[in-house]
């Protein structure tokens, strides 16, 4: 299940590194959106989107950021970590979360349309899968939601 309370005290600077990290996607010319694994509050991995430039439908930030975090830590299980992502994970990164048994997801904008932890799809905090992953949705998601949105209306 998706909380949308208040974000723990080490959450808001985490996900202001990930804010960091869409704006360098951003200035790519790709979607901006980043994200951190952190495990006992240090990063371990990182990404941004990048799939326009890679050519790459799977290069989303999230995914950047597990297989990176993959690499430093020598696993692929990324037990006891926090993915921070600045907006909400799709179906794709969803799958790869709770693949890499990621413990926490903490998000910025939820993504109606995309959102694969409780807006179009809740298959992150999903019951009936072999691994639940705690959400925390809707820390920074204003300048979060902001970054996206004039991403958009500059293209359109």
């Amino acid at each position: 299940m998706i909380s949308s309370s208040s974000p723990g005290e080490k959450d808001i600077p985490w996900m202001r590194r990930a804010l960091a990290l869409a704006r360098y996607a951003e200035e790519a010319g790709e979607v901006p959106v980043g994200a951190v694994v952190v495990q006992e509050g240090e990063m371990v991995g990182k990404g941004w989107n990048c799939p326009i430039n890679s050519h790459d439908p799977t290069a989303h930030a999230e995914i950047q950021a597990i297989r990176a975090a993959s690499q430093e830590l020598g696993n692929y299980r990324l037990v006891g970590t926090t993915l921070y992502v600045t907006l909400e994970p799709c179906a794709m990164c969803a799958g790869a979360i709770i693949q890499a048994r990621i413990q926490r997801v903490v998000f910025g904008a939820f993504d109606p349309k995309g959102g694969a932890a409780g807006s179009a799809l809740n298959i992150l905090p999903g019951e009936r899968l072999n691994h639940q992953v705690e959400c925390q949705g809707g820390v920074l998601a204003e300048p979060c939601g902001a970054i996206l949105s004039a991403f958009f209306r500059a293209r359109r």
